[in-house]
């Protein structure tokens, strides 16, 4: 019996880059006990089989130059070489326990649709979805290509690489994607998971445009699991690859469902607008497998939400910071916050230790104040402007005006009235309590008329369409959660605090 592929609606995470795989008692001693056999032996199947495509794939390219490298392979190098590394690749994958692949809809042409789009992207073992695709052409990380025997089979797809860390590498890969999806027919499709990275599956993430940008349709297709455990999911957090892959393996079977969708044709309005045309599709896929569409974005190795070019980090670090505070017995937070503004305006080391920040803060272990500076940076020391700022924002003490004339205070360097856009970038990230990489977007926007003053981004952060939405939505001031009243008093208490 298939059983349909939904996670515990009891499991809940703050980000769908978190999977925890839960197994009762009987499942632990019943993996345990097929695992001790079957793990082994799957995975030394799935080696050998490997080993063997390694000298086939190596073949395709063998003796051509770099420029008939860049041009798609013909006669006996496709003809006579394609099958067997798809029948053995296939080999591969029965081996570790998926013996069935069911598939459902057409799969278009590539005349029909020269792309497809692959959703949700959950595990490493969403590359299965190659083989009933007939193995198109993929974009990888260029390091994967020293991994031995992957990076012979990237060569034999011939993939696009790119490197994410090299802005020159990711341009090129764009060119020559839309040139392969634009060369009528001459290339194979491509296939591309456009979240561009794994999550848990209870939501698609936002897509990458850069794959939408050639304008050309594209077929949708979805990745189902319907087992009982959900083993493959390997995301940022929890269940770790090594795990997934032996929950995997030591299953007597594993099922997976590729279906393929109608295919996509963007109009006028989506070709000129990767962005949207990207979105519509994750909107189109999302209602499909029934789950919502989502702004969330791994960015710099941490989970976060897109609002217009901002970044909002999920879980808030302020937010977190304010638990661990409560946590610690610390109530009076206008104190706080009266103490870090004062040592701020001070002048005195704006970056911050654990150490100083226990005994500023008056706390009783260290513990509290590291786990505080690790949330907003990788070491232990944190920008005191940024804690305090963000600290502000989220508590709801200070009405809008009065906290964004105290940040602008904190990065207007030279006390000018207005901010470079440096000091706008540093400031947002302050306020949203991590780096904003995209800020110089918006200081365009705002700045048209010259440099932003605390007025500007005022009305930016209350009457844009877009950006409105941060304060209630995000920052979530006190008012929201029905405390009035009790903010106001805050907000007094702090603003005497700050006049005396």
């Amino acid at each position: 019996m298939e059983i349909h592929d939904r996670q515990d609606p009891t499991q809940r995470y703050s980000h769908p880059f978190t999977h925890e795989l839960k197994l009762t008692t009987t499942q632990k001693v019943r993996g345990a006990v097929l695992g001790a056999v079957l793990f082994p032996l799957r995975v030394v199947l799935a080696a050998l089989f490997f080993l063997m495509m390694w000298p086939l794939a190596r073949l395709r390219l063998a003796g051509l130059s770099e420029a008939d490298r860049a041009r798609p392979v013909q006669g006996w190098r496709l003809w006579l070489l394609h099958t067997p590394v798809l029948l053995l690749s296939r080999a591969v994958f029965f081996s570790l326990g998926f013996l069935w692949i069911r598939v459902r809809g057409r799969q278009a042409s590539r005349a029909e649709a020269p792309l497809l789009a692959v959703g949700p992207h959950s595990s490493f073992l969403d590359i299965l979805v190659l083989l009933p695709a007939g193995l198109p052409t993929v974009v990888s990380r260029s390091e994967n290509c020293s991994l031995p025997v992957i990076g012979a089979l990237l060569e034999f797809n011939q993939s696009l690489l790119v490197s994410r860390t090299d802005a020159d590498s990711r341009r090129q890969c764009a060119a020559q994607l839309r040139e392969r999806l634009t060369s009528n027919g001459r290339w194979p499709q491509m296939l591309i998971f456009p979240e561009g990275t794994t999550s848990n599956g209870t939501v698609l993430i936002k897509y990458k445009p850069g794959a939408f940008m050639a304008g050309v349709p594209v077929q949708p297709v979805l990745l189902h699991y319907p087992n009982k455990l959900d083993t493959v999911r390997w995301t940022w957090k929890g269940t770790s690859w090594v795990q997934a892959l032996w929950h995997t393996t030591s299953q007597l079977y594993t099922n997976m469902t590729v279906e393929f969708l109608p295919v996509y044709t963007p109009s006028q309005e989506e070709r000129a607008d990767p962005a949207l045309y990207a979105d519509n599709v994750q909107k189109l896929m999302a209602q499909a497998l029934g789950i919502p569409a989502t702004d969330y974005v791994m960015e710099s190795q941490r989970p976060v939400r897109k609002l217009g070019c901002l970044s909002l980090p999920t879980p808030s670090p302020a937010r977190e910071t304010l638990l661990l505070l409560q946590r610690h017995g610390v109530s009076d937070m206008v104190a706080i916050l009266k103490v870090m503004i004062d040592s701020c305006q001070s002048h005195q080391d704006l970056l911050i230790s654990a150490d100083q920040l226990t005994s500023l803060l008056g706390l009783t272990d260290r513990q509290t104040a590291t786990k505080i500076c690790n949330l907003y940076s990788e070491g232990e020391q944190t920008d005191l402007r940024q804690l305090a700022v963000s600290l502000a924002a989220v508590s709801g003490l200070l009405p809008v005006k009065s906290l964004i004339d105290m940040a602008f205070t904190l990065y207007d360097g030279g006390s000018k009235g207005s901010l470079t856009a440096v000091e706008f970038g540093d400031l947002m990230g302050a306020l949203l309590g991590c780096i904003q990489p995209q800020s110089n977007r918006l200081y365009k926007e705002l700045s048209s008329r010259g440099q932003p003053t605390p007025d500007d981004l005022r009305v930016l952060l209350t009457e844009h369409p877009t950006y409105q939405k941060l304060l209630p939505q995000y920052l979530q001031p006190e008012e929201a959660n029905g405390n009035t009243e009790r903010a106001s008093r805050n907000r007094t208490a702090l603003s005497n605090k700050k006049t005396t």
